[in-house]
């Protein structure tokens, strides 16, 4: 089992996730690790959280902002959070990445409403 803590402090992850076809999809995105569980923010109209709710399976590596991977790719499975628990995940994110986290929920408005999920390694 891949030890979380050692890439808590880092900045991105490569979220692999898969459309119907089964053909993946690479992004890079933002990421908080907490009670062993990497916590993703996102919102809730875009192409991840489409291609998540059609198949919870993933993979994930360290990599850098533009998605060139630079660590492991782990697998693991998705789990949707509630509203509260989204809220929660976006106040740990917004510690981690300061004044780029309000930026970036800025700039995302358009795209709905805040969407978490947490990734358990599988």
């Amino acid at each position: 089992m891949f030890n979380l803590e050692d890439i808590k402090s880092e900045k991105y992850i490569s979220l692999e996730t898969y459309r119907k076809n089964n053909q993946s999809v690479k992004t890079p995105v933002w990421f908080v690790i907490k009670d062993d569980l990497v916590y993703v923010v996102t919102r809730e109209q875009t192409g991840k959280v489409k291609r998540l709710r059609g198949n919870s399976q993933v993979k994930f590596a360290l990599c850098t902002m533009t998605g060139k991977v630079t660590g492991e790719w782990i697998s693991g499975t998705v789990k949707i959070l509630s509203e509260e628990e989204t809220m929660e995940a976006v106040k740990i994110r917004d510690k981690k990445y300061g004044f780029m986290a309000k930026i970036a929920k800025f700039a995302s408005k358009s795209k709905g409403e805040f969407f978490a999920f947490t990734i358990s390694q599988s």
